[in-house]
């Protein structure tokens, strides 16, 4: 029998840990009829509420639950890849707590694991319950990504995804510190299969995504995988050399015509503000990259664990 891996990032999901376990065995018969067994592995992300004791209380029950817990909240990011790295399986798929990444596709992904594809990922085609505003700015970003980036981020994919032992090992060898798994995923490649499907709500508790962490969290990604915004302060930087130059030769001809009278100053005030503007603006991109690589020669852990079983 084949074994399939379940990684469950958790953090503050104590309500949600015993709710995704019971919908996830719904789905074991149907798994035991292709020859595949489950582990769970539930990644408690630095919770401060009852998460890991829930899952000791699943542990007591059925051995196949394991848990990874971090001696501080590091990110989703790093849980995914504690998760994949305990990972035993044949095959790993990786889920929510909050049952938003529904148990009950699973065998509909495993038919295409069975026609040859790699991997199989899942895209919402709606944005049901999200703020408008949260939605239009996500959108924004994917189409923006698509422009800036040769590695392909699909608009609405999940974390959700099911893959192949090969898949898993491919993503595990990208040990980067600042990690955007998103990415990650288009950059190894393979064959991929989408499932598209309505967007489902939490079960319990609230999402711990807020507006500024997204925005964060586009930033990491657009840094992670495009060098874009890097040539954009380029050609900001010859573009106002070009109308230095010819602001230069504008004023010499200027005076040489009509004199130097006294006067300009609130243009010249408005011009030398934008032009700080600019070289601020790139700065602040270069800063950005700075950091990154500043984060990654540290070659910190991307997590500590506190206690495993």
């Amino acid at each position: 029998m084949k074994l399939l891996s379940v990684v469950v990032p958790c953090y503050n999901e104590e309500e949600n840990v015993p709710y995704f376990y019971e919908e996830l065995l719904k789905q074991e018969d149907k798994l035991k009829e292709r020859g595949i067994g489950l582990e769970i592995i539930y990644i408690d992300d630095g919770s401060k509420d009852g998460t890991v004791r829930e899952v000791r209380k699943l542990r007591e029950k059925d051995e196949r639950v394991h848990l990874v817990s971090f001696s501080r909240n590091f990110g989703k990011e790093a849980a995914i890849y504690a998760g994949l790295s305990k990972a035993k399986g044949d095959y790993a798929v990786m889920m929510d707590a909050d049952l938003q990444d529904p148990p009950a596709l699973l065998p509909e992904m495993f038919d295409y694991i069975d026609q040859g594809y790699d991997s199989v990922a899942t895209r919402r085609v709606t944005r049901k319950g999200e703020p408008p505003i949260r939605s239009f700015f996500a959108r924004r970003f994917y189409a923006l990504m698509k422009h800036i980036s040769k590695t392909e981020i699909v608009d609405g994919a999940r974390d959700y995804r099911l893959m192949t032992r090969q898949v898993v090992d491919a993503i595990l060898s990208m040990k980067e510190y600042n990690r955007f798994t998103k990415g990650i995923f288009g950059w190894v490649g393979f064959q991929t299969k989408w499932l598209e499907y309505e967007n489902i709500e939490r079960v319990k508790g609230e999402t711990k995504w807020n507006f500024w962490k997204l925005l964060l969290y586009s930033l990491d990604g657009i840094m992670a995988f495009s060098t874009m915004p890097l040539a954009i302060a380029s050609v900001l930087g010859i573009v106002f050399c070009i109308f230095a130059f010819l602001l230069i030769i504008f004023i010499v001809v200027k005076t040489l015509i009509y004199g130097d009278p006294v006067g300009g100053w609130p243009s010249l005030v408005c011009i030398i503000s934008l032009v700080s503007g600019v070289q601020l603006f790139c700065l602040g991109i270069v800063g950005q990259y700075m950091s990154k690589m500043y984060m990654e020669v540290k070659n910190r852990p991307i997590y500590l664990v506190k206690e495993e079983f």
